[in-house]
């Protein structure tokens, strides 16, 4: 059965940060909440980790993983960023936004789309992801908690501990979070295009 944590949105505690971690870095898969909805989250390395995610949303090879990163030094680390994209990103982070970016040699393959070396990017403006990344010094491997058949994500962590308690090893339990999803930003061309209408504004992409 997973455990729930209660942690505060605004002063996450930081005991319970420090287990939510020890629990991703021993191969958990964990729930947790962002600046837009509740999203399933593992550790970037873990195969068998990354498989349990496929199975809870059905998805096959071909979709999109998102990697959750800390801050701007990190994206570098695993997308290719040139200047006019690095202020695009500076002006648009932390935010609503998940970005596609051209990834570097080290995003592991199995998390990458097997036609394009492209990965998905975001910092999101939530203080209990922060602590999390803070606390685990790298990115977490991140889709959203939207199940099969469904168009919008879970966003009762309660409901979502009934639903998956023996898929999940962790469920955080920090509020209301919205159910919107991220605007999805392309930046494999010259020109950003916009994949997906979501939270994020997108007049400045237009």
């Amino acid at each position: 059965m997973s455990q729930l944590f209660q942690i505060h949105p605004e002063n996450p505690q930081k005991r319970l940060i420090q287990q939510a971690v020890d629990i991703i870095r021993k191969g958990g898969v964990i729930v947790y909440p962002t600046d837009c909805a509740y999203a399933l989250g593992c550790h970037l390395g873990d195969k068998s980790a990354l498989d349990k995610i496929k199975r809870i949303r059905k998805l096959d090879d071909k979709h999109n993983f998102t990697l959750v990163c800390r801050d701007l030094s990190e994206i570098g680390t695993y997308a290719k960023v040139d200047n006019q994209m690095y202020r695009l990103l500076k002006a648009h982070t932390p935010g609503a936004y998940t970005f596609i970016l051209k990834a570097t040699a080290e995003v592991p393959r199995r998390l990458l789309h097997p036609k394009r070396r492209a990965i998905g990017l975001r910092i999101p403006d939530n203080k209990i992801v922060q602590a999390l990344l803070e606390e685990l010094d790298e990115p977490i491997m991140s889709t959203s908690l939207i199940m099969p058949g469904d168009t919008e994500p879970l966003t009762d962590p309660y409901e979502i501990r009934d639903l998956l308690q023996h898929e999940l090893d962790l469920v955080i339990d920090g509020g209301y979070c919205g159910m919107a999803a991220t605007t999805v930003i392309s930046l494999m061309e010259d020109h950003p295009e916009i994949i997906r209408i979501g939270a994020g504004d997108t007049a400045n992409f237009e």
